[in-house]
């Protein structure tokens, strides 16, 4: 008998340790995130440089409800704002998405570059989701990868 209750309550708390990252989608009324991305990256000996698109992709994820982007700025590897890629406010709809390009001619982000995209809404929403993607390619050579945004501000 005391065995099967040290088994059933060992299930009962693996399956809460299993589900412990599975709740409700984060909401909130606006938000700040930074976004890490890179303008170029290096391969083979570090004066081989391959130099890449930056697409920013702001995902809003509510079913219901708008948000409204506020500012998307780019900055480089020193920290200095290099770019506003939005002058005015710019309403996202529901399950909808923006995208902001930076070139791959664009070297001057560098391998440290970021973006600060800030958001409102007048009621709490699901967090959108936030990622840089970076791609570039050079005879057979193919670079690709993606970073998310991480909230810094509410």
């Amino acid at each position: 008998m005391i065995r099967r209750l040290t088994v059933a309550l060992t299930c009962v708390a693996l399956l809460l340790v299993a589900t412990a990252g599975f709740g409700l989608a984060e909401m909130s009324k606006g938000q700040t995130q930074y976004v890490p991305c890179s303008s170029h990256t290096f391969h083979g000996p570090r004066t081989r440089q391959l130099d890449l698109t930056v697409t920013l992709v702001v995902r809003n994820v509510d079913t219901k409800r708008p948000l409204t982007l506020t500012s998307v700025d780019y900055y480089g590897s020193d920290g200095k704002l290099l770019r506003r890629y939005q002058a005015a406010a710019l309403v996202i709809a529901p399950l909808s998405s923006r995208e902001f390009v930076v070139d791959e001619k664009d070297k001057d982000g560098g391998v440290g570059a970021s973006f600060l995209v800030r958001w409102k809404s007048g009621e709490a929403v699901n967090a959108p989701i936030v990622e840089a993607v970076m791609i570039g390619s050079s005879n057979s050579l193919g670079v690709s990868y993606v970073n998310q945004g991480v909230p810094i501000q509410e």
